[in-house]
């Protein structure tokens, strides 16, 4: 099944600035292939479900393993069966609307 979320991995314990654990995240995503975009507060991730969510655990060992001894995620996640949905097309369905 194809999935949709929209992750932010917040590692605890590490101080204020958190970059260096985004990029590691960022990384992960890019060499599982996943198709994603990061924004401000989080990061856009699609492709299927058990690759992402193999990703996302990645993400939370990887923040473990470079010294953060708590991390949180939060995660919203978005299915649909009746048709295929990339994070594009939503960005330009508003768009056209938006007439952009």
């Amino acid at each position: 099944m194809k999935v949709l979320v929209d992750i932010c991995v917040v590692p605890m314990g590490v101080g204020v600035s958190v970059s260096e654990y985004v990029v590691e995240c960022q990384r992960i995503f890019e060499a599982a292939n996943l198709s994603h975009e990061m924004h401000s507060w989080g990061t856009n991730v699609e492709g299927e479900w058990d690759k992402v969510m193999a990703a996302v655990r990645q993400c939370h060992e990887k923040m473990h393993e470079m010294g953060a001894p708590r991390c949180n995620s939060t995660l919203r996640v978005g299915t649909r069966t009746d048709r295929e949905q990339s994070m594009q097309d939503k960005l330009d369905s508003v768009y056209s609307k938006m007439g952009i």
